[in-house]
């Protein structure tokens, strides 16, 4: 790889921001121990001199606003940083660049002409949009062009990361609206019109899938309770073909339990609100009903419009008779949410219903059409199979029991119904692969999450974000350094948080969170959380990223990611990895006369759902690491951009920027370590075979010059030969270098 500074000669030592050179070394990297640590090194009291420099800096603050690439700072401090952002978010400017990352600042409220087809037309049409304002269009135009140019990897993916609320949803939304615009250009009026129809249906996958997927939270109003990674997929000539959706996670949990102050999946009060006169005697769903599983359904957000949703469903292909399919099965599962149970007077007795629960049982047998007879005995008698001859008994369930199956058949309805949904989406949009040669890949997961209660959800959803920290470590802060010192170019170590110690406590081997959970899931034994947490300390208490809180009343453990401390209630986690579905609730459901839930549980799957299937099902981490391993070799195998979303204050008020809520995402993900590498480092990195391509004729002029020289010097036909190939590229380059030293550095950037 070619690469030089702009900003010194050739064989220069590399220069800090200050203009000191910066000797030789070898710096070990060290791993922050803990959040709180972290934090601590980062407010470290600064010396004398560096003091008076951000002094000197920060005292015009008029002039901050501008910075908008925060390599510009000088000197780069997390308070320098800081107070750049903070300008530029009070004068409405939310995006800046830091290096080879985009920082993006939530706004919370609507700005105009931020994203309008006029704004996309002119990042596109620029000739370096790098020099316009900072913005994802930027970055979504780069990767385009780069797959325009055919440089490898020409796959890109743009990595949207952030906390829940900081406006990855959004980002990626607007993403996908820009690549599709730009992406259905074309003159033949014929390919015009195919081009827009799968645009058309590559942007109504958005509503349908954030209405199913995405609930209200405490931290978002509009939280995705699942991960997606979508491609669009471009045929050679760069228009696009279609697109494919994979999804991760879904929290199927939120169906039958939502935290406090949190709401169901918005799908829900879409229906409840939306439904006509005559679905609402058909559902048996008045005005004043009340569920237990719709929660703050007095609240109205912006994403309860249920009309959108049946019009992005009906462009990609799902026709108003089997929406209604699909809703009439979503209220099933409200009234079946109403459906409780009281202890029996004898235990030998099923538990009896409770006041008004019979008629809830009823509309729920009737909307999933279903025997209600059959319903309430699985619900509350649970069938074992035991013996070499596979004897059959009946044992009456208990009250909370009851209320597990109940959650059981509510969450594998609902994961079965997402499921069908994404596939039916995949079908609509994509394309066959003889038709498109490249992607773009569009990466939106859940954020860091941290609630009072955190269970397996959480842990998986965290457990995401440090794979992606590490892909970006690994990508940007390790491997860019790395190659500086493999060329052997001047460069000392900036060091950085690594998290691999976090990752081996998850996921490491032969002993790790997860293989404990899996180990203990096997085990055909009761759940017990005081004893799962005692083999935790017996076998983890040795890494430094495990804690433990001894005042907590209930057994949890704490880890130490690389975004902050999060405690983990161990009680239920077990059974939630788990995930069993007993497997006459499924026969149930295969009985159902609705023709959705017949094709969500055919009858040719019966023979997986026995005893011998269940015991051997794979578990919750298990699946989930999987696909995120697929995941990370898809991300590894192509060109990756980032852009990092930012909360500006976890209340979500407009135009409110809080530091310290801010400061403490800036370390977290590593902004400040980004943008001293990139401000050190080589910013024009160029293949050597690229590189000779472009500049090739000077080599052949200087050479065409030394061999003039020679032979008027009496040299020989073989000595001329010599000083030909005597000029290495080693020696063209530092050529070129002596030579561009003369240039000014912006002249040079607009040669290249």
């Amino acid at each position: 790889m070619a690469a030089w500074n702009t900003n010194r000669a050739a064989g220069d030592a590399v220069p800090n921001r200050r203009g000191a050179v910066a000797p030789r070394s070898t710096t070990v990297r060290r791993q922050t121990n803990s959040f709180k640590k972290s934090q601590a090194s980062n407010h470290t009291t600064l010396n004398h001199a560096l003091e008076e420099e951000i002094k000197a800096f920060l005292i015009n603050e008029d002039e901050l606003q501008q910075f908008d690439d925060l390599t510009k700072v000088n000197p780069v401090t997390t308070a320098t940083v800081l107070k750049c952002l903070q300008a530029r978010y009070a004068a409405s400017v939310f995006y800046t660049n830091a290096g080879c990352t985009l920082v993006a600042l939530n706004p919370f409220q609507p700005v105009s002409n931020l994203y309008s087809p006029g704004i996309m037309k002119e990042y596109h049409a620029a000739s370096r949009p790098q020099e316009l304002k900072p913005h994802i269009f930027t970055v979504a135009e780069q990767a385009f062009r780069n797959v325009q140019s055919h440089n490898e990897p020409v796959n890109q993916s743009l990595i949207v990361s952030g906390e829940s609320g900081a406006g990855k949803t959004w980002t990626s939304r607007c993403l996908m609206n820009y690549f599709a615009t730009v992406a259905a250009s074309s003159t033949s009026v014929k390919c015009q019109e195919n081009v827009e129809r799968i645009e058309k249906r590559v942007l109504d996958s958005n509503p349908v899938m954030e209405a199913f997927g995405n609930a209200c939270t405490l931290r978002n109003h509009n939280s995705s309770r699942f991960g997606k990674y979508i491609q669009l997929q471009l045929n050679r000539s760069q228009q696009l073909e279609g697109a494919s959706v994979q999804t991760y996670l879904l929290e199927k949990t939120r169906v039958a339990y939502q935290a406090p102050s949190e709401r169901n999946f918005h799908i829900f009060y879409q229906v409840v609100k939306g439904a006509t006169e005559e679905q609402r005697l058909e559902w048996g769903l008045p005005e004043a009903a009340e569920f237990f599983w719709l929660p703050n359904a007095e609240k109205t957000l912006e994403e309860d419009q249920l009309e959108e949703t049946k019009n992005a469903m009906l462009h990609l292909g799902i026709d108003s008779g089997t929406q209604d399919q699909v809703f009439r099965v979503l209220v099933g599962l409200l009234h079946l949410g109403n459906v409780r149970f009281s202890s029996p007077t004898d235990e030998c007795h099923p538990c009896d219903l409770k006041e008004k629960a019979a008629g809830f049982l009823k509309t729920t047998a009737n909307l999933l059409k279903v025997s209600e007879k059959d319903l309430l005995e699985q619900l509350r008698v649970r069938t074992i199979t035991a013996g070499r001859q596979q004897q059959i008994f009946k044992k009456p369930c208990s009250k909370v029991e009851c209320g597990t199956r109940k959650d059981c058949v509510a969450k594998v309805i609902y994961a079965k119904l997402f499921d069908w949904l994404v596939k039916v989406i995949n079908g609509s949009i994509c394309s066959d692969s003889i038709k498109w040669t490249n992607f773009i890949g569009l990466l939106d997961v859940y954020g860091f999450e941290s609630f009072p209660q955190n269970n397996l959800e959480q842990l998986c959803i965290n457990y995401a974000n440090e794979k992606l920290q590490q892909h970006f470590v690994a990508h940007y802060l390790r491997a860019q350094q790395e190659e500086y010192t493999a060329e052997g170019l001047e460069w000392s170590f900036i060091s950085y948080q690594d998290n691999q110690s976090c990752l081996d406590l998850i996921e490491g081997n032969p002993t790790s969170i997860f293989s404990l959970l899996n180990e203990e899931s096997r085990l055909n034994r009761l759940s017990d959380a005081t004893q799962f947490k005692t083999r935790l300390q017996a076998a983890l208490a040795s890494n430094h990223c495990m804690s433990w809180d001894v005042f907590s009343k209930v057994p949890n453990f704490i880890v130490v990611h690389y975004a902050g401390n999060v405690s983990y209630q161990i009680e239920g986690m077990m059974e939630k990895n788990k995930d069993p579905v007993p497997p006459e609730l499924v026969q149930l459901l295969q009985k159902s006369q609705d023709a959705l839930l017949k094709k969500l549980f055919p009858v040719e799957e019966r023979e997986h759902n026995d005893t011998k299937a269940q015991n051997k099902a794979v578990t919750v981490v298990s699946k989930f690491k999987g696909s995120l391993e697929s995941l990370m070799r898809i991300l590894n195998s192509t060109s990756p951009h980032y852009i990092r979303c930012i909360k500006p204050n976890m209340n979500c008020k407009p135009l409110l920027f809080r530091s310290e809520e801010i400061l403490s995402q800036l370390e977290a993900c590593g902004i400040v370590e980004t943008i001293n590498i990139s401000a050190a480092g080589f910013p024009i990195r160029v293949p050597y075979q690229h590189f000779l391509e472009r500049y090739g004729l000077l080599r052949a002029h200087w050479q065409h010059n030394l061999q003039t020289a020679a032979s008027i010097n009496g040299c020989s036909p073989a000595k001329k030969r010599k000083v030909s190939l005597d000029l290495s590229l080693h020696q063209f380059l530092h050529f070129l270098f002596a030579a561009f030293s003369l240039l000014n550095a912006s002249i040079l950037l607009r040669c290249l």
